[in-house]
């Protein structure tokens, strides 16, 4: 023995203080709490009772929140006689009386005196021309005549042709003009006077032959009746006057078309006397009270809510809210029943899907505990819409429902049990709440639909982020479904985008909920995630630093049967992140005494030469004992213990039965269970897996040559034999799966242990080296202990 291993030996014989080894004890709670079936009995009863006072004891009308134009999934009718004052109904009839109040108009003279200005501008042009008439060329006077019109119908929006000004010029005098200008003046200011309107305004259809009034203010603002008179009328009158005149045809109707564009609608609505009116009319207003008769029906089944019957159901809430009425409920009986239906049917869902959660009372307790909770917070919400802030504002009562914690239990209960419960406690969730407020269809589908969206976005759950982002998507499809739904019920848009917001953020804030609540309840439970089988992935853990600092063969090892491990658990729909995490901690008991396994024997010396076939046996199985201490020492999660007690099963350790043997005078006297691992069997997939890649890794070490063939003649062998020996009889592996896992060991083989190229100068030490790992005792002792 070299005199390191000496000294070592005797150092801890000497200072090494005797180390108590831990036991394990099947859970954190006392084993008859965990397995007895009658806590089973008592949890499932406390569970029924739970829901029941939770979704349905003390649920009252004024707790059901039915928004106008949806469909009514309930009846209710009036218990007592109310009365109370309508504000539909109240606003309605006071719309039909201001809508009634006639249209108050001023005459406006503004138009008028604009043309009687532009018309004594055009005869002073007029006066200037004649003036000049006679020296001017006819081509010249032609000009002047249209550059005359132009500036005339420059100034307003005036049609004045040449030739009609030229044919009043030429037929008239100066005098004899402005005698016709005046007389049309005058007819059409009386116009003005009594007010023009333009017929071809729809706003003032009358009919024909019929005649137009209208109200008037005067200027002492006080209002009557007038008739006034169309554009059509009042330039009828301009020709009438103008006939009168003792003029020629042609002459009259030139100055008659002067005047027809200075004819314009001149009534003005007078908007602060229509409103003096409407004041005055709401004044004597008195709004309309309702009386609602006992036994009359407010909602009635099956048919739209109206604006009208969602008002009469408020004001029955604020009613009986003021009458403290207590619960009024005769369908409690109905409702126990459908409670027990339930959770009996969760109950074969799991006994048939899940039976290992039946097992565990733990497990039972933790998917009680959550759905009574996530109900309890729900149950709270539906209860702030008996409050009076909700009650007398139906807008922020409609955002409740969208605000509910539906998808908190079941993502907790997908990423702590398995998404098949978590999708079961989703419909008793979504069921309960819609039951809750009042038997809506669509917070049903609602509900159901964000908890499978947050289980969905939550599986293969890596990073304690991706929980936030669950509950992200679920508000997400939440907001979208309220966007689809209430829009084709005609909701008011206001009311609509609260609720997408409320359900968006209130999906957020369950993800971060169930970010702290993850923790606990995984301290509280026992359970196992793969966020914290990540976290222990962490080649810093103390455990794994101290293997690769005291037992680096030992790690190297872990590692390989990582890999193999990880990618045959893939194959087969295993978890393989839990398979990498158990096999870098699967022999973290070889930490004890690392120098008996032939992994971390650099130095060329075997302590097992100087001991007896026995003695070595027990310090190989050891290793298991010692790492179930070690996990347990340092917290390891259940799943990574399991996986540590099962790694061997009950396998025989070939070497050292076979040396025995070989010393032994009788070697039908030695006993093949001092050379069997303590076990027990693989008893999941994982575990399984693990066994059959631990045994493969360490023999693939003492191939001489690594072909496809002999790797596959490798694994076969090994897989007989363990199938032989029975060592896979207590795991759900099937065939089939047993095939794929070695197709999967089989490829990360090849590609894990494929030869290289030969550098120059490389071949004599790979020559040498290669002749010291052929010998035959080293080969054989490669495998000591697997």
């Amino acid at each position: 023995m070299p005199f390191s291993e000496q000294f070592k030996a005797w150092f801890n014989k000497a200072f090494a203080k005797k180390r108590k080894r831990r036991t394990e004890t099947p859970s954190s709670l006392p084993k008859f709490l965990e397995e007895n079936r009658v806590v089973a009995v008592l949890v499932f009863v406390v569970t029924v009772a739970a829901i029941v006072t939770t979704s349905f004891v003390g649920i009252k009308p004024g707790g059901f929140q039915i928004l106008p134009n949806q469909v009514a999934s309930i009846r209710i009718a009036a218990a007592e006689s109310f009365s109370y004052r309508s504000k539909i109904l109240s606003e309605r009839k006071q719309q039909q009386l201001l809508d009634s109040v006639p249209h108050v108009y001023r005459i406006d003279m503004e138009p008028y005196l604009t043309f009687e200005k532009h018309v004594g501008e055009l005869l002073d042009a007029i006066e200037r021309f004649l003036a000049v008439e006679q020296d001017l060329s006819a081509s010249r006077a032609r000009q002047e005549i249209e550059s005359i019109t132009s500036d005339f119908n420059a100034k307003g929006d005036y049609r004045l042709s040449a030739d009609n000004l030229e044919a009043i010029i030429d037929h008239a005098d100066l005098d004899t003009i402005e005698e016709l200008v005046k007389t049309g003046l005058i007819s059409i200011r009386e116009s003005y006077k009594l007010g023009i309107y333009d017929q071809n305004d729809p706003t003032f259809a009358f009919g024909k032959d019929s005649v137009a009034i209208f109200h008037i203010a005067n200027q002492d603002d006080k209002i009557g009746q007038k008739r006034v008179e169309s554009i059509e009328d009042a330039l009828r009158s301009v020709r009438i006057n103008l006939g009168a005149a003792n003029i020629s045809p042609d002459v009259a109707e030139a100055v008659s078309r002067l005047f027809r564009d200075a004819l314009k609608p001149n009534l003005r609505k007078s908007v602060r006397e229509m409103e003096r009116l409407r004041e005055e009319m709401k004044a004597s207003f008195e709004p309309v009270i309702v009386t609602v008769r006992e036994g009359a029906s407010i909602i009635e089944l099956g048919q739209p809510v109206t604006p009208e019957q969602h008002e009469q159901l408020l004001a029955y809430q604020r009613h009986l809210a003021d009458k403290d009425v207590g619960a009024i409920d005769n369908q409690l009986i109905g409702r126990i029943l459908l409670v027990l239906a339930m959770v009996i049917a969760a109950t074969f869902y799991i006994r048939l899907e899940h039976k290992v959660t039946l097992q565990s009372n733990g497990r039972l307790a933790l998917l009680a505990l959550v759905v009574v909770i996530n109900l309890l917070l729900i149950r709270t919400c539906y209860e702030l819409g008996n409050f009076e802030a909700f009650l007398y504002d139906s807008n922020l009562a409609a955002i409740l429902p969208y605000v509910t914690p539906t998808v908190l239990a079941p993502i907790i209960v997908a990423i702590l049990i398995g998404t098949g419960p978590g999708l079961l406690m989703a419909l008793m969730i979504s069921l309960f709440t819609a039951v809750m407020f009042g038997n809506r269809l669509d917070l049903l589908v609602m509900s159901f639909l964000a908890s499978a969206v947050g289980i969905y976005v939550s599986r293969n759950l890596r990073k304690r982020g991706r929980v936030v982002t669950a509950g992200f998507f679920a508000g997400l499809s939440i907001a979208i479904f309220t966007l689809l739904f209430n829009s084709i019920d005609g909701l008011p848009w206001p009311t609509i985008i609260y609720q997408m917001v409320g359900g968006l953020l209130t999906g957020l804030a369950e993800g971060v909920v169930i970010v702290g609540l993850l923790p606990i309840l995984e301290g509280l439970f026992k359970r196992t995630t793969d966020i914290t089988l990540l976290e222990l992935c962490d080649y810093n853990h103390p455990l794994l630093r101290r293997m690769q600092l005291e037992a680096p063969g030992t790690w190297h090892h872990s590692l390989m049967v990582a890999n193999l491990a990880e990618n045959g658990c893939n194959a087969i729909g295993a978890n393989g992140l839990l398979a990498r995490v158990a096999c870098m901690f699967h022999d973290i008991g070889k930490l004890v005494k690392p120098e008996y396994f032939t992994e971390n024997q650099l130095e060329g010396y075997n302590p097992h030469d100087e001991k007896s076939p026995s003695f070595s046996a027990l310090i190989i199985k050891s290793h298991v004992k010692e790492g179930v201490d070690l996990g347990l020492t340092y917290k390891l999660p259940r799943p990574i213990i399991d996986a540590i007690r099962q790694h061997h099963g009950t396998n025989l350790i070939r070497f050292f039965f076979h040396k025995a043997k070989q010393q032994s005078d009788n070697p039908d006297q030695v006993q093949e269970s001092t050379y069997r691992y303590d076990g027990p069997k693989p008893q999941s997939k994982e575990a399984a897996v693990i066994l059959l890649a631990d045994s493969i890794e360490a023999a693939s070490r003492s191939l001489p040559k690594v072909t496809p063939q002999n790797i596959e003649e490798l694994v076969d062998r090994i897989f007989a034999s363990n199938i032989d020996d029975g060592q896979l009889n207590d795991s759900p592996l099937t065939i089939a799966e047993v095939a794929k896992v070695r197709e999967s060991f089989i490829f990360t083989l090849l590609n894990s242990l494929h030869s290289r190229i030969a550098y120059p100068g490389q071949k004599t030490e790979e020559k040498a080296a290669k002749k010291i790992d052929e010998k035959p005792a080293e080969r054989v002792e490669a495998n000591v202990g697997k």
